[in-house]
């Protein structure tokens, strides 16, 4: 029992991770339709932004909140202006394109991230400082409940619900819900889509670069190519979940979270990414809605 307990706090921890990787590949499909495949790599960037910014901090081992909230403010607006950019450069221009054409830049803008990542960083591996020192908060029958896992599931719970709320509650909230109904129609009441497809983009890689700053805090080796399987997986929860819905890819990124873990410590690690696909594949073939989705019907 004790095992299973480690296994599921650490399932949990890395869910909630996916859980807001996976949240920026719902809301951009909710409004535009797109795969943003690219969203992977954002997350990438957002952990590197909190590297540099630490290193120009000169901190090697620990930071007050202060400075820790401002490594997170400092990568999600980095990378916010980075969705922003990749929206309006990369996506919006083929907007009225067929959906192919933006599926493959998005591949392509995913490459050139990877590729401009080990140009600029370069392409050994760089280890996070460990902005918050590790300690335990639980240590009793062979469970271990660290401050970092904590923050990990609090900073992630935290910026899930305000999303939340955001979208519920805000005008510009109500705002993208109704052009993730009907774009035409939103249009006709006066809603800016340029507008609210740029927001989704910017909240989106925010959200990624927060996950890639709180990986840093638990697996502090990071590389260029380190958001290709982190944002294959993600994807794969938004698909459980139900694409386009963002309680769903919630669900999906604690649901393959917990499955890895489960994975690694009952049968092997030779499996950790296995189960990703093996997920899809279930998933597509039994439920292609996903947990949370629905079949929306059309007019022929």
């Amino acid at each position: 029992m004790s095992e299973f307990l480690q296994q599921l706090i650490n399932g949990v921890a890395w869910g909630s991770i996916y859980a807001l990787i996976a949240l920026g590949y719902t809301m951009v499909y909710g409004v535009l339709r797109l795969i943003n495949f690219a969203h992977g790599d954002v997350y990438m960037v957002g952990a590197f932004a909190g590297y540099y910014v630490v290193r120009w901090l000169k901190v090697s081992e620990g930071l007050t909140l202060t400075g820790v909230v401002g490594v997170f403010l400092f990568s999600m607006l980095a990378c916010a202006l980075l969705g922003f950019v990749i929206e309006r450069c990369a996506y919006k221009p083929l907007r009225k394109a067929p959906r192919l054409t933006a599926l493959i830049t998005a591949i392509g803008v995913s490459l050139f991230l990877e590729n401009a990542g080990q140009l600029i960083f370069g392409a050994d591996p760089k280890f996070f400082p460990q902005i918050i020192v590790k300690k335990d908060l639980i240590s009793s029958g062979g469970v271990i409940l660290t401050n970092q896992q904590v923050i990990v599931l609090g900073v992630s719970l935290f910026l899930m619900a305000s999303l939340q709320l955001f979208i519920q509650k805000t005008k510009t909230g109500k705002a993208m819900r109704a052009v993730s109904f009907n774009r035409e129609a939103a249009s006709l009441m006066g809603i800016s889509i340029d507008r609210i497809i740029s927001i989704t983009f910017v909240i989106g890689s925010a959200l990624a670069a927060a996950a890639g700053i709180l990986v840093a805090l638990t697996n502090p080796k990071i590389e260029p190519l380190m958001g290709i399987m982190p944002g294959i997986k993600a994807f794969v929860a938004a698909v459980l979940g139900g694409i386009g819905n963002i309680p769903g890819a919630m669900l999906g990124g604690m649901i393959m979270g917990i499955a890895e873990v489960m994975v690694v410590g009952y049968l092997s690690s030779t499996y950790r990414d296995a189960i990703a696909f093996a997920i899809l594949i279930l998933i597509l073939l039994f439920k292609p809605s996903g947990l949370m989705g629905g079949f929306k019907g059309e007019k022929v």
